[in-house]
């Protein structure tokens, strides 16, 4: 007769929550197997399967008992990190009082598990403390022990912890009330062998028979399915495993073609590059996700977290890779893009690596990013078997859309404002002249000139000076350009932005300085030593520098809510901005480019890193804050890895090495290096009207529909009406001709489409 089973009391439990995002190494294999892993204060934690996408742990720590007392290693143990250089295999040796513990992690390449050797030292007993998150959530789990094997179920996921030498005991329970760790913060030893937790935020825990041994983490959908792999990796030799994974990851390191640097900056190139590797997909190669992290996890349940791709992200990362000579792993990128790309022509702002959407902004920068990827790669002849029609095809579609949506974009690269910025401006005239050689005639003209009309008008909305700029006299200025304004339209300064993540403070454009002005010249649309950019530059020095530590890390712009709060906690929708790392290789490249060393920023961002070598989203700007692992220059527990700062690390060493930056094309550099040729049509949009009228240019006035313009000149004289002609990308536009215009002082009009008139006149003045 079966004993009766033994259920955790205390359902569901506690509410879930993520772990800390600050990690110390991340893996996966580039085999068959279908797992990544994350490593944080020494523990596995945020385990992935079946894509880099699809969070299925929140983490897999150990207790010990000792003689002494009990010891839970995420928080009591020194640790030390083992990094080959040949690849992630992760090596942790944790130190406590009377033991010594040695973990080596290695996603099996053949199958979907995560092996663990172990070895215990000393008089102690080691047990393993597991808390699946199932399916991206902590909520409505159910974990169970069967004969030799932990298991946890939540709808279609399931997983099983398997260890070589078995369980000595083991329980199930629900977390805050009747999990392993309770146990020992209330017993200080193990008294709870519960058999099943239903249907809440579970943990299990394993009491392991044996001090070295291996232990299989296994995934599938059905619990038979995971203890098979989990059988099948356990039983093979670990340092076989091991040797394949290794062997994979050398082979791909080896073919690197990393730019030239010293010691240390050529071991980060090389870790860089294979962090970006780990965050590609499997079952969805060419998908790179920003981050194996959940941003202030250890605060909030929230999905998605950085395990997303996002495509301006992605092709950041896969430039990077480009760079190094990876020319397979930027067509995967392409072809993932391709098949991602929607109906309309643009991307997600978004998605899950199986291609499902998550949040629906619109950002234009995203949708240029691509069209940048496609013309750099053409330029290096790097396209392999791209499919040409089907390339032609996404880049008539995307360039259309860039077309038909710009210059304003509904959020900017930071994801909070909607306007007209610098950054985001700049991606699509480059993108325009990059997607030129995949237009029809009719399509390319009008491409450029659109781009040439933009670049000409691009600091009339993006840069501010006298009383619209109220940093100038602060630094001996005469302008600089901001960060964002909502409109494109004359005196930008002085429009309002409400900056996001501070519960509804707005201040005037003028005031908002970035670096993403750096862009312009980064993909060639401005030299590096234009006064206008150098003087912004002295601002952003003044007003956005930390001097950390390490070297300079900026701040993204004045009044940034996105980060900790000032105790340390985690962002909740409000907090503090903090540092980035990122941005000092941003401003590493305008350093470069305006005659200066980029070393001071190269060194910022390497002693940035946390103890594995990677790169975090923000640092740590205050006092130390010990009880938080917070100190100053380091991470700041917001997402990490930041794959874009590893793509941004290895693009700055290749700029420093070729004098140029990595993305700049050279149809955009032929284009307007030398200040651009000049803009023959001034392009007239509801979203961005022409208020005056340079002597000797056309003025195109277009919109989206048919519409009939009802025209006159200089106060309603010779009224006339003109229907809007079919030009290309689906516009509709009325062009005036200069030499029509001319001794006009003003034309003013007024349209009428389908369903009537627009209801308010425009006057543009000539001249």
């Amino acid at each position: 007769m079966s004993s009766p089973i033994r259920f955790a009391p205390g359902a569901p439990g506690l509410a879930p929550t993520w772990t800390s995002s600050d990690k110390d190494a991340v893996t996966t294999s580039l085999g068959r197997g279908r797992v990544w892993a994350s490593v944080g204060h020494g523990n596995l934690n945020e385990i992935y399967w079946p894509t880099n996408g699809d969070p299925q742990v929140r983490d897999l720590s150990f207790l010990i008992r000792t003689p002494q007392g009990w010891f839970d290693l995420k928080r009591t143990s020194r640790y030390r990190l083992m990094l080959p250089p040949e690849g992630p295999a992760i090596g942790i040796r944790h130190r406590g009082p009377g033991f010594t513990l040695n973990l080596d992690v290695v996603p099996d390449p053949q199958r979907d598990s995560l092996l663990i050797a172990y070895r215990l030292s000393g008089d102690a007993q080691l047990y393993a403390l597991l808390a699946p998150h199932l399916g991206d959530s902590g909520e409505h789990n159910t974990a169970w022990v069967e004969d030799e094997a932990l298991f946890a179920r939540r709808g279609e996921n399931v997983l099983t912890l398997l260890a070589s030498g078995g369980f000595t005991r083991a329980s199930a329970g629900f977390v805050g009330v009747s999990d392993g760790w309770q146990d020992f913060n209330r017993h200080g030893e193990m008294t709870w062998t519960y058999d099943r937790a239903e249907d809440g935020n579970v943990a299990l825990l394993g009491e392991l028979q044996d001090k070295a041994g291996v232990l299989a983490l296994a995934f599938a959908n059905r619990s038979e399915s995971a203890l098979l792999h989990a059988r099948s990796s356990v039983h093979l030799e670990f340092s076989s495993v091991r040797g394949r994974f290794l062997s994979g990851w050398q082979t791909w390191t080896e073919s690197l073609k990393l730019p030239a640097g010293n010691r240390r900056e050529l071991q980060q190139a090389r870790l860089s590059a294979q962090v970006i590797r780990v965050h590609e997909g499997r079952d969805f190669p060419g998908g790179i996700i920003a981050s194996l992290s959940v941003p202030f996890g250890q605060s909030h349940s929230d999905g998605g977290g950085y395990h997303l791709v996002w495509p301006r992200d992605m092709v950041e990362g896969a430039s990077a890779l480009l760079a190094a000579g990876q020319h397979e792993a930027a067509q995967r990128a392409l072809q993932y893009l391709l098949a991602t790309q929607g109906q309309e022509g643009c991307w997600p702002q978004n998605i899950f690596p199986d291609g499902e959407t998550y949040w629906t902004g619109e950002q234009l920068d995203e949708t240029a990013f691509a069209v940048l990827l496609a013309a750099k790669m053409r330029e290096q002849a790097a396209l392999g078997d791209v499919r040409a029609v089907s390339l032609a095809r996404g880049m008539q579609r995307a360039a259309a859309y860039l077309v038909q949506h710009g210059p304003l974009s509904q959020e900017d690269r930071w994801e909070e404002n909607s306007g007209v910025s610098a950054y985001t401006l700049a991606t699509i005239i480059a993108a325009l002249v990059g997607a030129a050689p995949w237009l029809s005639v009719q399509e390319r003209a009008y491409a450029l000139a659109l781009a040439d009309d933009w670049n000409d008008r691009l600091d009339g909305w993006c840069y501010v000076s006298g009383e619209d700029a109220p940093l100038a006299e602060r630094y001996g200025v005469p302008g600089y350009y901001i960060r964002i304004a909502p409109q494109a339209t004359e005196r930008p300064g002085q429009q309002d932005v409400t900056v996001a993540n501070t519960g509804g403070l707005t201040v005037k454009a003028g005031a908002l300085i970035s670096l993403d002005f750096g862009y312009l010249v980064r993909l060639g649309l401005r030299d590096a030593r234009d006064p206008r950019i150098q003087h912004t530059l002295r601002v952003v020095d003044g007003e956005l520098r930390y001097d950390s530590p390490g070297g300079p890390v900026y701040y993204r712009y004045p009044h940034d809510g996105y980060g900790n709060k000032e105790d340390g906690g985690g962002f909740d929708g409000q907090g503090i901005g903090r540092p980035w790392p990122l941005l000092s290789g941003e401003r590493g490249h305008l350093a470069l480019l305006s005659g200066e060393s980029p070393a001071p920023y190269l060194n910022a961002m390497l002693e940035s890193c946390g103890p594995g070598g990677l790169f975090p989203e923000q640092i740590w700007d205050k006092a130390a804050l010990p009880d938080h692992g917070f100190f100053p220059g380091k991470p700041a527990g917001s997402a990490m890895p930041l794959m874009w700062a590893h793509a941004e690390f290895i693009k700055l060493l290749w700029a420093r090495e070729h004098g140029a930056p990595f993305e700049c094309l050279q149809a955009v550099h032929e284009r307007y290096a030398a200040g651009g040729p000049k803009p023959t049509t001034r392009f007239w949009r509801t979203n961005s009207p022409v208020n005056r009228l340079p002597k000797g240019m056309d003025l195109l006035i277009e919109d989206a529909r048919p519409f009939t313009l009802h025209l006159g000149h200089d106060q309603w004289q010779n009224v006339r009406d003109l229907p809007a002609q079919a030009l290309p990308f689906g516009r509709w536009g009325v062009r005036l001709r200069a030499s029509a215009l001319r001794g006009q002082r003003s034309v003013e009009f007024t349209r009428l489409f389908a369903e009537g008139w627009e209801g308010r006149d425009h006057q543009v003045r000539l001249g």
